[in-house]
């Protein structure tokens, strides 16, 4: 991961993400981050959109939270409960 203080930053943003490769790069302003760019080549749109969604996220710890206290229902149990 590579980091760029955004004030002393001297090339425009875009040489920066030609030479980002798979690597991070997070800008920073008085050493505190504040943004980060991420290569995408092997993202999909709706994953990205996903993970950036805070209602999703919270839906996905929930059931994380879940499984960790046992708290779980079979693959058939399950499919009974969607499909009646």
């Amino acid at each position: 991961m590579k980091s760029i203080e955004i004030s002393t930053a001297s090339k425009p943003l875009s040489e920066y993400v030609d030479e980002l490769g798979d690597e991070v790069l997070v800008l920073t302003s008085h050493q505190q981050p504040i943004a980060a760019i991420v290569s995408l080549k092997n993202v999909d749109k709706e994953s990205l959109s996903l993970s950036t969604n805070a209602e999703f996220m919270a839906i996905i710890e929930k059931a994380r939270d879940e499984l960790k206290s046992g708290r779980k229902i079979s693959f058939e149990d399950m499919r009974k409960e969607v499909l009646q």
